[in-house]
């Protein structure tokens, strides 16, 4: 079974606003994901200034032996990266999804203040969903 094993938020400033462990082994605490994305959004922004590609927008896929991590960027800058078993496809899909949740229910709540951690019940509610959804499609290829 292709799995999640987590999924991240990173602002444009590079601060973790969002983490979900879906992972039953190796959870890390809330140190190590702090690190994870300070890392990421650090490396995401040095390739794209050594791309010799005009107009590259950063790392996309970043694929080891023992996981894949996803990532996509939006136009304000926040990133959202998954980190997932290796192979597993459509994950480009799912991180759209998560983007679309977030601005319906995160961006459009009055209560939410931009750039800070990520409280809303009915974006984990649906978070849930469609991680659930994703999981139970990629059970069914």
């Amino acid at each position: 079974m292709a799995a999640i094993y987590s999924l991240y938020i990173i602002n444009k400033s590079g601060g973790l606003i969002f983490y979900k462990d879906y992972g039953s082994s190796g959870r890390m605490d809330t140190n190590d994901s702090l690190r994870v994305a300070s890392l990421w959004h650090s490396m995401h922004a040095i390739s794209q200034q050594l791309s010799p590609t005009v107009g590259c927008l950063g790392i996309e896929l970043l694929e080891a032996d023992t996981f894949d991590l996803h990532c996509f960027q939006s136009l304000t800058g926040t990133k959202f990266f998954v980190v997932c078993e290796p192979g597993t496809q459509h994950m480009e899909g799912l991180l759209k999804v998560i983007y679309e949740l977030y601005t319906d229910y995160v961006l459009k709540n009055p209560f939410y203040e931009m750039e800070m951690p990520i409280r809303c019940e009915l974006f984990d509610i649906n978070l849930s969903q469609a991680t659930q959804k994703d999981r139970v499609a990629l059970l069914g290829r």
